[in-house]
């Protein structure tokens, strides 16, 4: 019986099939053939003409061979590592003799490109593949291992969240985590633990597991680069968008994962046209998967460390010594929030203090009470965010008015709430735990009642600019990006007198390298703000690229 038409699994007419069946290369297969391997590095797209084709979950360290889907004439196979070429973390096989046509990834590009019509069609489709299978048995194709409160593990989870890749997690002291650690023979200092059907992953890091998946960046022979975007938050997502729907050839460099700062924030309420809000991951996913649509290469985490601009190219230098060479950089690197200087706070990061609050802060947390520092938009989202999963929350600003830094309708929630207490003008003076934060010292203009529980401390102060890497750049007081109109004629070096211009919107005080977002100066610091500049600055990115030409 075949299963009923889906998203997933569209209904396509004739007409589709055929304009579809044009851009694949024909095989007849025997029953049993595998058509490709967990693991391996590039996986087509198959249209299936005649026979059948199943979808197949490895065996796993405790666990037997599943299949996760089956696919029948007129229906084609793949998800969205289709578009960011990750490695096949699943196998397919025919179950009897077929008739299929292979989709390469040169083909698929050239899909995705020129028929609108059908690119919307499998686009959606693989979206919501993509979600079947982080809800399905897929997931255990990748399990992760570690302690709940280990900094390593959260990076790693973190990581994995971002890019919407199926997994599970399993912590090492439930049955199942330790079942798993015996299995592969791993010992406490293994741990985190990576486990694929292809490795074992001891000690992991978002790197390694990147490098294993193949979504770090590796150069490809004779690719070009036309724009090179250096963060992936919601500045540089839509300059991936805005560049590689214009033509440009674009990569989108990030240091930790697609999302930014904004991915961290648990609903995003005042974003044009989310009536009833967004969590910052989901939109910020949403936009990696639109740019990467359009042909942009997105690669994560990858860290720039040296930026050059030099007559008719601009230089990117990352931490490995990779070299790239672009025709234009936009610096969308966001601003970080700030540490509180109290003794400890490193060890506790990751284990206890955290930068975001998403399910996976919130799950370590559990019911317990926690505490929210901060006054502006993010730490209110957060605090009703955690309140919301039944923790009790302290919420702490420094200032005495809670409506001084934070829109009315969040405070006015947030006073409402019964499971958040605020405290204004006040303080963290002190932290205590083991391994793991457990409680936290206040001061302020209440009687002290000594340290007061806390399973997770949420940090939303300030934000300080992530332009610690760059030398040479114009930048204000504070280290932000001062960009066109900001700089006077003592910011501007020798190549300007060549160029015989000022710098463009956005511009940078070296030419081709652009500011957006929240690392640029004078920047409004929203997501929607971030957006536009993001968009923005690929209109100047097109003139003076223009000019190299002209």
């Amino acid at each position: 019986m075949e299963p009923n038409p889906t998203e997933a699994r569209p209904a396509l007419t004739d007409e589709q099939w055929h304009r579809l069946s044009a851009y694949g290369v024909a095989d007849h297969l025997p029953a049993g053939t595998w058509i490709f391997r967990a693991g391996d590095e590039v996986a087509d797209m198959i249209l299936v003409e005649s026979g059948r084709v199943a979808i197949v979950r490895p065996s796993t360290a405790d666990d037997n061979e599943a299949v996760v889907a089956r696919y029948g004439p007129r229906e084609f196979t793949g998800e969205l590592n289709l578009l960011t070429r990750q490695s096949a973390y699943l196998s397919a096989r025919t179950t009897e003799a077929s008739a299929v046509l292979r989709v390469g990834t040169d083909a698929f590009r050239t899909l995705m490109d020129r028929d609108p019509e059908l690119s919307d069609i499998v686009l959606r489709a693989l979206i919501a593949r993509r979600r079947d299978l982080r809800d399905g048995q897929a997931a255990r194709s990748l399990e992760i291992v570690g302690h709940d409160a280990s900094a390593a593990a959260l990076a790693l989870r973190t990581y994995a969240g971002r890019l919407q890749l199926p997994h599970t997690w399993n912590d090492i002291d439930t049955p199942t985590g330790s079942a798993l650690a015996r299995a592969v023979s791993a010992s406490a200092g293994d741990l985190p633990l990576v486990i694929t059907p292809g490795a074992v992953l001891r000690r992991a890091t978002p790197l390694l597991l990147a490098d294993h998946l193949g979504l770090s960046y590796r150069p490809r022979s004779g690719e070009e680069v036309d724009l090179v975007v250096i963060g992936a938050g919601p500045a540089g997502l839509a300059a991936g968008v805005y560049g590689a729907s214009e033509g440009l050839r674009t990569l989108v460099l990030d240091s930790v994962a697609a999302g930014g700062q904004a991915a961290s924030s648990s609903r995003i309420e005042n974003y044009l046209g989310f009536t009833s809000g967004i969590s910052g991951n989901d939109l910020t996913a949403a936009a990696a998967v639109q740019a990467q649509k359009f042909g942009a290469r997105i690669a994560s985490p990858c860290e720039v460390a040296e930026l050059h601009s030099e007559p008719g190219q601009v230089r990117v230098v990352l931490t490995d010594r990779t070299t790239i060479c672009a025709g234009a950089a936009v610096i969308a690197t966001g601003a970080r929030y700030r540490a509180l200087p109290l003794q400890r706070w490193a060890q506790f990061e990751g284990a206890g203090i955290y930068y975001a609050a998403t399910e996976i802060e919130a799950r370590a947390c559990g019911e317990r009470p926690v505490a929210v520092v901060g006054g502006a938009n993010s730490a209110g989202q957060a605090a009703l965010y955690l309140a919301a999963r039944g923790s009790q929350v302290t919420l702490i600003v420094r200032g005495p008015d809670l409506r001084a830094g934070m829109s009315a309708y969040l405070a006015d929630r947030i006073l409402a709430d019964p499971g958040i207490t605020v405290r204004t003008g006040t303080q963290v003076t002190a932290l205590h735990g083991d391994d793991h934060l457990e409680a936290v010292t206040l001061s302020g203009p209440f009687p002290d009642a000594g340290p007061q529980e806390c399973a997770g401390l949420f940090c939303f102060i300030g934000a300080t600019p992530a332009t610690a890497w760059l030398e040479g750049l114009a930048t204000d007081d504070h280290g932000f990006l001062r960009t066109d109109a900001q700089l006077d004629d003592g910011d501007l070096g020798a190549q300007w007198a060549t160029l015989g211009r000022r710098p463009l919107p956005f511009e940078t005080s070296r030419p081709r390298v652009f500011a957006a977002g929240d690392v640029r100066a004078g920047s409004m610091k929203r997501v929607a703000a971030a957006v536009g500049e993001g968009a923005s600055a690929v209109s100047s990115v097109h003139t003076a690229l223009a000019a190299i030409v002209a």
